[in-house]
């Protein structure tokens, strides 16, 4: 009897060297445990189809399909035959399965009738979808008693067969088999949920979870089996946020307390508008936590234009009040430049102490970016050292060693998903305790992912816009359909311009050069041309459509005085058009641009979108987002674009974000450098579950804070949730 596999045992000595070493090159699977963890996609039954006419060119796939005809002719180019397999999948889809070469067995093999799983890649000729050579396991036929001769094909002999997320190199039949003989030998580890979780929320055991996921058998034992799984991933992520939380509320933190007759009772009374209601609410709650001796721990989400840095300068201004400094983390240097800007227009004498006009107890704000000079980086950093400046803006240039605070109370990130967590707590380790934290995103969070990335965090809201901002209305462009529409975007853009207003021409890409974090790989994998990028569309743009107008340059390569230069003549309307990519997404403000166009839309994900229409409509005229895309009507991407220009609910758009994104990226597993954890769990899906899990955890942790009386789940929250990722929990 061959030894008993755990998790930890290596691949290489249950299922040989040749086969451990593919599993781990093209799926990183390398122990029993990664392999045992590594579930089925999806299940496909005999006789239901797969929808062969969802599939979308390029994709890999595998499908579950039923041989209609086959027919051999001879090849045009070259000597030998053709053999054309047609197979499909019981709703009227088909598709055609090419083999090339003399291979008379291989039509013996794949007669009409037959069942099988084909996996390849899907091409498109001549108006078919078809496969070229796949890969290909053909199932039982029994009816009539024939048998499947290959071990593989002993996996699907049930009902139900597992269809496992695999590659080129290793198809789902082989990843089955494998499964198969590790499970003949696993001994499941100590089950980590505790029993009365397990008998309150009538959940299997572990050891039979794992193996019904694989092996399951029957669907009422699956969705059993998937359940018990989704409570591992849900607790183990909601114990450690609960832990977080627990912990931080035993920090000691300096208060600062509102003062009467302050900066901050100085700045309202000089607003040139009034607060929102929400503006208001939140900016008690924020109030509420500065005066407490625990730090703050608070995310504060709103749509692109609700006033979050109005809320977030009011924080700022209770901590220089109460003798401390605030400090905001801006994720570019034209934002952190935006920001110094924006403040001292708000605040105008109230942050120019020592200066001609300024009031008495005035402070001072303060820009620090990497690209300051020597001069004035020193004397930056001198009016931060001594308490000078009380508030200070800049990039991660804030975080280096030289960078020195005389009592930072208040750290404030702006687009904080932009931030390892790592840079965030070395700005926090610059106060002598724990300040309060503010993080602020525009990004519209939906329900679960508040409670499961930011469940150590409290969340405030703000819905409303302030008055005078105008509605935006989006439209997508089918530029490869009807070239026409896109001549007509141009002209409608002129349009603006000639009324006096100016406009965005956004694109995915920089240009020459290395790729940068604003903008994705030059080629996809399906071999698209490269997306558009800034430096060849400008100066196309400039000689045709939009010939005669000013046109202006901005992206992350340039040098920092010369995006701020660009930035600057844009705000002042010297410029008509600004041709840029990503690096406008947040935080610029130019109330009069009033049209953007986004080339290659269909590049960017669904809160890119809402955040960069955002940038227009800023001031008292409409706003137009005109979305330009070449994908296909029907496509997965334009079905994405319509749902954009059809609402303008950043909440809406973010369940269709959460939708379409793995919930390992939503929880910033790829960030982190580590495949994810969160196998099954669905955050939009498992809404009640998660929340189920919270009340567990909550519990738990108040009984046993530390799990010292819970050492397998210990252990097992390590392992899913190590300390790293738990940090990560925090990006989003």
């Amino acid at each position: 009897m061959s030894e008993p596999a755990t998790v930890d045992t290596p691949l290489k000595k249950l299922v040989g060297d040749k086969t451990a070493k593919a599993l781990a090159a093209h799926l990183d699977l390398h122990t029993a445990g990664d392999l045992v963890y590594h579930f089925p996609r999806r299940y496909d039954e005999r006789g239901e189809h797969t929808d062969i006419r969802s599939l979308d060119v390029g994709e890999q796939v595998t499908v579950l399909a039923q041989v209609q005809r086959t027919a051999v002719r001879p090849m045009r180019q070259r000597r030998g035959n053709l053999l054309e397999v047609t197979v499909g999948d019981g709703s009227g889809g088909l598709l055609t399965l090419t083999f090339f070469g003399n291979q008379a067995w291989r039509e013996r093999e794949l007669r009409p009738g037959r069942w099988g799983l084909f996996a390849g890649k899907v091409t498109e000729f001549r108006g078919k979808r078809q496969l070229n050579g796949p890969e290909y396991v053909l199932l039982g036929e029994g009816g009539d008693g024939e048998a499947a001769a290959s071990d593989e094909i002993e996996e699907f002999a049930g009902a139900l067969i597992p269809v496992y997320p695999a590659a080129a190199a290793v198809p789902t039949w082989v990843i089955a088999r494998c499964v198969r003989v590790v499970l003949d030998t696993f001994t499941p580890p100590d089950d980590p949920l505790p029993g009365s979780v397990r008998a309150s929320r009538k959940l299997v055991g572990l050891g039979t979870a794992l193996t019904e996921i694989h092996r399951p058998s029957s669907k009422e034992a699956l969705y059993r089996a998937r359940r018990r799984l989704k409570w591992d991933e849900a607790f183990a992520v909601q114990v450690t946020l609960v832990q977080r939380k627990h912990r931080a509320a035993d920090w000691p933190a300096r208060p600062r307390p509102a003062r009467p007759g302050g900066l901050l009772d100085a700045f309202d009374a000089r607003l040139p508008y009034e607060l929102t209601a929400g503006q208001r609410d939140v900016g008690v709650e924020i109030a509420g936590d500065l005066a407490t001796p625990h730090p703050m721990h608070r995310l504060l989400q709103g749509e692109v234009g609700s006033g979050k840095t109005v809320v977030a300068l009011r924080a700022m201004l209770q901590v220089v009040d109460a003798g401390g400094q605030a400090a905001l983390l801006a994720p570019t240097e034209v934002l952190a430049a935006q920001h110094h800007r924006g403040m001292l227009d708000l605040l105008g004498p109230l942050g120019r102490a020592g200066e001609l006009g300024s009031v008495e107890h005035a402070t001072r704000v303060e820009l620090v970016t990497g690209s300051l000079g020597a001069a004035a980086r020193r004397r930056a950093l001198g009016e931060v050292a001594s308490g000078a400046a009380g508030i200070v803006l800049g990039t991660h240039a804030l975080l280096y060693e030289g960078v020195d605070f005389a009592d930072l109370g208040l750290v404030v990130v702006d687009e904080q998903h932009r931030f390892g967590v790592e840079q965030r707590d070395a700005l926090r380790a610059k106060a002598d305790q724990p300040p309060h934290v503010l993080v602020m995103t525009a990004t519209p969070i939906p329900r679960t992912v508040a409670m499961t990335v930011y469940g150590d965090l409290e969340v405030s809201t703000l819905s409303q816009l302030p008055r005078g901002r105008s509605p935006i209305a989006s439209h997508v462009v089918p530029a490869a359909e009807k070239p026409a529409y896109l001549d007509r975007a141009w002209r409608r853009l002129r349009e603006e311009v000639t009324a006096g207003h100016q406009a965005y021409v956004v694109c995915p890409r920089i240009g020459e050069g290395p790729a940068s974090d604003e903008e994705p790989p030059p080629v996809d994998d399906n071999g698209r041309r490269p997306p558009l990028a800034v430096t060849e569309v400008a100066p196309l743009l400039a000689e045709g459509p939009l010939h005669g107008l000013r046109i202006g340059v901005l992206h992350g390569r340039l040098p920092a005085d010369e995006k701020d230069a660009v930035m600057r003549s844009f705000a002042a309307g010297d410029l008509d058009v600004l041709v840029a990519t990503t690096v406008i997404e947040v935080g610029v403000d130019v109330p009069n641009a009033t049209v953007m166009i986004v080339l290659d839309a269909d590049r960017f994900g669904v809160s890119q979108l809402h955040q960069l229409r955002g940038r227009v409509g800023r001031g008292s005229a409409a706003g137009l987002c005109l979305l330009v895309s070449e994908a296909a009507e029907g496509s997965s991407a334009r079905e994405r674009l319509d749902a954009v220009a059809s609402t303008s609910d950043g909440f809406k758009l973010a369940e269709l974000d959460l939708e379409q994104r793995r919930e390992g990226d939503v929880l910033g597993a790829t960030q982190s450098g580590h495949r994810s954890h969160l196998r099954l769990l669905s955050l939009r899906r498992d809404a009640d579950l998660i929340r189920d899990a919270r009340a567990e955890a909550i519990t738990l942790i108040e009984e046993d804070p530390d799990l010292t009386g819970n050492p397998a789940l210990a252990a097992s929250v390590a392992a899913l949730v190590d300390e790293e990722r738990a940090e990560y929990l925090e990006k989003g």
